[in-house]
């Protein structure tokens, strides 16, 4: 039953809401429940908002877990529960940097647990390496450490798809 998708696609290009019918599709298919991993933290107001809306819009058939730092264990827990939706990657990465964590490391822990998974997961990441180079290093380093991590996730997934204007499109069959 393994199978794993990653979605990715600029800021609000339809992406998570693409992952979130993929998964109800794929768990009706194969009677099976739905996970959502949660990787932001709501540090502010804003933020707060925006979780709720998500959170409004997938309904109450989804068991939500958070897992801003510690994916891979969360990956591992979660396994036998049902389809699986990681949103997101990029936030993930945030959380490592802004933790001073080792991204290695936690990059080949999640590689490892995405591994040895059996039933599927979704990711969701965001395209961050179609803009202009940023200005400071910071903000490079966040870019190259999430076009490897993407690259890393997409190399080993089954399928991957880019929404752009909300139009998904399969990169990788």
């Amino acid at each position: 039953m393994k199978h794993i998708i990653v979605v990715t696609g600029g800021s609000r290009s339809g992406k998570s809401v693409y992952a979130e019918t993929y998964a109800r599709r794929l768990a009706d298919a194969k009677g099976v429940g739905l996970v959502y991993i949660a990787t932001a933290e709501a540090f502010d107001a804003e933020m707060q908002t925006r979780i709720e809306e998500h959170q409004l819009r997938r309904g109450s058939e989804w068991a939500n877990l958070h897992a801003p730092l510690a994916l891979a264990e969360t990956l591992y827990a979660s396994d036998g529960q049902g389809v699986c939706l990681v949103d997101c990657l990029t936030i993930w990465l945030n959380n490592l940097i802004f933790s001073d964590m080792d991204i290695s490391t936690a990059t080949e822990g999640l590689l490892t647990a995405i591994a040895d998974r059996q039933d599927p997961v979704i990711f969701v990441t965001n395209e961050v390496g179609s803009g202009i180079v940023p200005e400071n290093a910071l903000a490079r380093r966040f870019r190259d450490e999430a076009g490897r991590l993407n690259q890393k996730v997409a190399a080993i997934a089954d399928e991957v798809y880019v929404s752009i204007s909300g139009i998904p499109m399969q990169l990788k069959p």
